[in-house]
């Protein structure tokens, strides 16, 4: 018997990395909200940070399960407008 998060005879390869948005507009904590809860539902999320003061957004993901491209047009499809980016790639 396994328990979850267990398993037996089974390697799990996962691809870790952060991406690092600066979005023109995050004003208040109502999209500081829908940043965090539409990106969550995105399957390998891991976190959403949102800074609503300078505009700054910061998601870690498993590359697995979602890529950038995929987190990219979910923030454009909430109607935020990206100014610049980054990708940190980090393999476990």
């Amino acid at each position: 018997m396994t328990t979850p998060g267990h398993a037996i005879g089974e390697v799990i390869l996962m691809s870790h990395a952060s991406a690092y948005f600066n979005l023109e507009k995050v004003d208040g904590k109502h999209n500081v909200k829908v940043l965090q809860k539409d990106l969550n539902t995105l399957p390998g999320v891991m976190s959403v940070s949102v800074n609503s003061h300078s505009g700054s957004l910061a998601v870690d993901y498993d590359t697995t399960g979602v890529t950038h491209a995929q987190i990219q047009r979910k923030i454009e499809g909430l109607g935020f407008s990206i100014d610049s980016f980054s990708i940190d790639q980090l393999t476990e």
